[in-house]
């Protein structure tokens, strides 16, 4: 397995963040995570662990807080737990899975690697930082743990993968495009500006980034709807709306695929 990985750190408004890409041949993956405050939220996969040290030895925080339990969120929560005594805070629902051995497909273990066990606390709705005050906000839909975190002194919000990209072509088979429609809405009722995303980074204005992949999201379904009720296939409506085919479908023998995004829609009982 000849993976390539390389990182990146910068800073804006007060946030530090390390972004770390894995590549193999044309599929390409990257995260991030966020120092802010005293607070880091995420810890990356422990594929990229070596190249983040640097960066954890540079941070200076009191608390880990996981936006959810996927492996490239996770990775490095074991080292850091062990290495500083880092207290890690999650969603309740995914707490027992990562205090044992990590269960995903070999393909995310190659990417990403095997995520260590670690002990995580269960994190309230609401948590302080040294100079602000925290809401948790449940965001299901990309995973039944996510949590998004909103700083309300400076109305930066913390999105984990509640946004990645404006437009969504392909999801994880677990996932659930309506479920995901629902946490947008949700997020939207509150106030933020600045949007600091997993996989997309820094977006400056990121109430109205949301409220444009919404957009996006509900038009997608409307045109999946018209064509289930037009009689076409879940095939033929992939065949029909996603005519690209990604590298990473192939990949993961399906685990991501667009056709979940139109069977998670049919699903929903809409037709």
């Amino acid at each position: 397995m000849f993976l390539k990985t390389k990182v990146s750190v910068d800073e804006k408004s007060n946030v530090r963040f390390i972004n770390g890409h894995v590549s193999f041949q044309k599929v390409i993956m990257n995260v991030y995570c966020f120092e802010v405050d005293g607070v880091l939220i995420d810890t990356g996969g422990h594929t990229l662990l070596k190249k983040f040290q640097p960066f954890f030895a540079q941070m200076d925080v009191d608390q880990i807080m996981i936006t959810h339990f996927h492996e490239d969120h996770t990775g490095g929560a074991a080292y850091l737990q062990k290495e500083y005594g880092l207290p890690v805070y999650m969603n309740a629902l995914t707490i027992d899975a990562c205090a044992k051995k990590a269960a995903y497909p070999l393909y995310r273990q190659l990417f990403w690697g095997r995520r260590r066990p670690f002990q995580a606390q269960s994190i309230d709705d609401t948590f302080t930082s040294r100079n602000a005050a925290w809401d948790v906000i449940e965001t299901p839909g990309h995973a039944k743990d996510h949590l998004a975190f909103l700083n309300r002194e400076t109305g930066q919000l913390f999105s984990g993968d509640l946004y990645v990209t404006p437009k969504t072509k392909v999801i994880l088979r677990e996932e659930d495009i309506p479920t995901i429609i629902h946490s947008i809405e949700r997020m939207l009722t509150y106030d933020f500006g600045e949007l600091f995303c997993c996989h997309a980074g820094y977006v400056r204005d990121g109430h109205q980034a949301l409220k444009n992949k919404l957009h996006n999201l509900k038009e997608l379904r409307e045109k999946i709807l018209t064509l289930h009720k037009q009689g076409y296939s879940d095939r033929e409506i992939q065949a029909e709306v996603f005519k690209k085919k990604y590298p990473i479908t192939l990949f993961s023998f399906g685990e991501w695929d667009s056709i979940h995004i139109i069977r998670s829609i049919l699903s929903e009982g809409y037709y």
